[in-house]
């Protein structure tokens, strides 16, 4: 392609990601015609096999309870509409926007956030698991499709965004920050650092943060809505968070007698969008006051700059104590979780005493790996599943799977 011609490139600012002078590919490509990198990125996540099984994977409901409650394929969605609608606003690259949004849940296992908790229980030993590091290793390794390569074969920008969504990695020594302080970076990163420089001390481009922030913002809106129609708490209950309240009472004055179903979603919709307007109007500020001149120094900026604000930092938070308190530790949540928690442990322990219980091709050349190199392969196996397909595994290689109905 010839320099900025099409594309939108006239609504980018200067501190956006600018396709045309991307830093390439692991493994070189020629750029096609008719797309930026960021949008060849963006198909190539869509047509993913990881992407089409986030359909059967869990978000807080397994996937047969309802056809209405979310699945990590329509908070994906949720996620890349949000994102989008950021970067619009910040003039930031949305295709770049869109693609860490599409690409953010791959790693995933099934079950949720108990299916994860599990699965680093039982890597334990083999330095731990990491969703964000799996999804990283989904698109470096996982995904093999294309003649030429391994994985996708994205661009730097997208496998950048997409493994420091939340933040610098490493200090400027090299050691491990945030979660990772008190440990080492999960393998998947560390593996694919000695093949490509991913610049881990440092934040990642804006658009990065914005679809970090619009994992958040649908969060809390779908599991409130999901919440909501699933009875786990009430209309009335929201009235003790202030932020919520507030929605509440400007949802019934206007809407006096209005039925329950309509209700809930004014209440869901003014809720993302007060998020979303709070976020354009903090990060117009912060971006005001370093006046960035490119991408880099974004990175370089010391913070995060596309997020909430401070009121709305603490309201946000009040927002996830009281789902918190009302969905994720709601005794049926908990009852179901305690279940599927047992289906991972049960599928890891057998296959790590017999590999060769694994279908092929994931049980081939067993003999030839190490321990930690089999846990791994059962790790990527697993976590790989749907929640429906771990059921039939389940059920393959024992008697007693649970009843999760």
């Amino acid at each position: 392609m010839n320099g900025d011609i099409g594309f939108g490139a006239q609504s980018r600012a200067v501190y956006a990601e600018n396709p045309f002078r991307s830093r390439g590919r692991l493994f070189p490509e020629s750029e096609s015609p008719t797309r930026t990198p960021f949008q060849r990125d963006r198909d190539r996540i869509i047509h993913s096999s990881a992407f089409r099984r986030l359909k059967h994977k869990t978000q807080v409901f397994v996937y047969h309870e309802g056809d209405h409650f979310r699945t990590r394929l329509t908070h994906t969605i949720e996620v890349s509409q949000i994102a989008r609608s950021l970067a619009r606003a910040l003039r930031l690259d949305e295709d770049l926007a869109e693609c860490l949004a599409l690409s953010h849940d791959l790693g995933h296992t099934p079950f949720g956030h108990e299916g994860e908790d599990v699965m680093h229980e039982c890597m334990a030993p083999f330095d731990g698991f990491d969703h964000n590091a799996q999804s990283l290793r989904v698109v470096t390794n996982l995904e093999q499709r294309y003649a030429d390569f391994d994985g996708l074969n994205l661009a730097w920008e997208t496998l950048e965004g997409l493994v420091k969504h939340n933040g610098p990695l490493l200090d400027q020594n090299g050691k491990p920050v945030g979660k990772f302080k008190d440990t080492v970076l999960p393998f998947a990163i560390r593996d694919y650092a000695e093949k490509q420089d991913l610049l881990l001390d440092t934040w990642p481009g804006g658009e990065a943060q914005a679809a970090a922030i619009a994992d958040d913002i649908a969060y809390d809106a779908h599991d409130l809505d999901d919440g909501l129609r699933a009875g786990l708490f009430a209309i009335e209950d929201m009235r003790d968070v202030p932020f919520l309240a507030n929605i509440l009472i400007e949802v019934d004055v206007k809407y006096p007698g209005l039925e329950e179903s309509r209700r809930i979603h004014e209440i869901v919709r003014r809720s993302i969008t007060r998020m979303v307007e709070d976020v354009i109007r903090e990060a117009i500020r912060n971006l005001s006051e370093l006046d960035p001149q490119n991408a880099q120094d974004i990175r370089m900026a010391g913070k995060c700059l596309v997020g909430f604000s401070p009121d709305m930092t603490k309201a946000e938070r009040e927002v996830k104590d009281f789902l918190f308190a009302r969905v994720y530790r709601h005794e049926d949540v908990l009852a179901v979780r305690k279940l599927v928690a047992r289906i991972v442990r049960d599928l890891f322990g057998k296959f790590h005493s017999d590999p060769g219980l694994m279908p092929e091709p994931w049980n081939l050349g067993m003999s030839d790996l190490s321990d930690a190199e089999i846990a791994r392969r059962i790790c990527d196996y697993i976590a790989g599943m749907t929640d429906r397909y771990a059921i039939e595994e389940h059920r393959r290689l024992f008697d007693d799977t649970p009843d999760l109905g």
